[in-house]
């Protein structure tokens, strides 16, 4: 699998570089082939939440444990605001962060220069401009979402507003998913990140920064339009002959709220590691015993919280603000529990990736979903 201790890596995302930073570490020869012209084409700077809750091992520390400095800007939220569908403002606090506040972008302190800076500093090659569709000789695939299950539309802006993180979990501002507002230093973020009913994207982007306007009392400046999108699926398999597919190439993400960087950079090391080792099986060995359990039971609270309604909703983020540790909460929101892995096959369906949905409602629709839709089928290879 190794006879010329050369690693090939498609793409250039914070699984791919991560990836790239542990073969190097180990002496290899890597080469990483990134279609677009430099790293996180898909983003402009902003904010996004680097989540602590699903492990007991803080995601910093996790990260210098795969040899990976932390050197990009990653701001502590031990605190938690949150409205409830009824406007209802619920706030708790813990001990230990519950995510760190990071960038995405090209710019300095973005988590995907600092990950792009230290592969270089090890000798890696990054070739950007370089799209491939096959790695004939075996190597690591880390393309980036292949499908949308969900997507994110929402403002970049300049604030003079205090620092501050705020949710909404509303049906009417963001379906199935959740709505926010995250400040830092005059810079901001505002979205509508949903699961449902794509094609009325604007509607919520504005009912969004109206619901937050009257809330917050927050006023954007110089506000820039984004979008992003993403997919989930809990992978039958990784590995293809000498292929090891990570992060959300892989269909690697949150179910339930869509965080997916933890997946993407733990993957692309497990990934790299297996195949340092010459044992491509031993990548599946290695997602299966950390996430699979994990991302079986992200499903099943998908599913039940998508068929809870309002009233019922209120009462579960009324208990996070209640307890006293949300952390410990949401933690064991997310641990494997047998009833979890029995209730999975009979909800698997209904959680299923959109990655081959091709149907698109309106035609020359340019929607985030169907403009994702055509960029994926596009893209497809490797």
């Amino acid at each position: 699998m190794i006879p010329n201790r050369e690693l090939h890596i498609a793409g250039a995302g914070p699984a791919g570089l991560a990836a790239a930073i542990t073969a190097a570490q180990a002496g290899f020869t890597v080469v990483v082939h990134e279609k677009e012209s430099d790293v996180a084409g898909r983003f402009h700077g902003d904010f996004q939440g680097l989540e602590n809750w699903t492990s007991s091992t803080d995601i910093i520390s996790e990260i210098e444990s795969m040899g990976i400095e932390p050197s990009f800007d990653h701001i502590p939220h031990h605190d938690l605001v949150c409205f409830d569908p009824s406007g209802r403002k619920l706030s708790a606090s813990s001990s230990r962060p519950l995510y760190y506040l990071v960038r995405r972008g090209t710019g300095a302190g973005t988590l995907d220069r600092a990950l792009l800076q230290q592969a270089l500093d090890l000798g890696v090659t990054v070739r950007f401009g370089d799209r491939v569709d096959h790695l004939p000789e075996g190597g690591i695939v880390a393309t980036g979402p292949r499908g949308v299950d969900a997507i994110a539309v929402g403002y970049l802006f300049e604030t003079g507003a205090p620092n501050g993180a705020w949710v909404a979990i509303d049906r009417q501002l963001a379906p199935g998913g959740y709505a926010y507002l995250l400040i830092h230093d005059g810079q901001g973020t505002l979205a509508s990140c949903m699961f449902e009913d794509f094609h009325r994207e604007a509607v919520y982007l504005e009912r969004t920064l109206a619901f937050f306007s009257s809330k917050v009392g927050v006023e954007l400046e110089n506000r820039r339009r984004f979008s992003g999108y993403g997919n989930f699926e809990l992978p039958r398999t990784t590995v293809q002959g000498q292929l090891l597919t990570v992060g959300e190439a892989a269909g690697f993400q949150d179910t339930l709220w869509g965080f997916g960087l933890r997946y993407a950079l733990v993957t692309g090391h497990m990934a790299a590691r297996a195949y340092l080792a010459g044992s491509a099986e031993s990548y599946e060995e290695m997602w299966r015993r950390r996430f699979a359990g994990q991302m079986r039971s992200a499903a099943v609270n998908r599913y039940l919280f998508g068929i809870a309604g309002d009233r019922a909703l209120s009462w579960v983020l009324g208990r996070v603000a209640a307890h006293g540790d949300p952390h410990a909460w949401l933690h064991r929101l997310y641990a494997p529990k047998l009833w979890k892995a029995a209730l999975y096959p009979l909800v698997e369906k209904r959680v299923a990736s959109r990655r081959h949905h091709k149907e698109c409602l309106t035609a020359g629709c340019d929607c985030t979903w169907c403009r994702c839709q055509r960029h994926n089928e596009l893209a497809e290879g490797v």
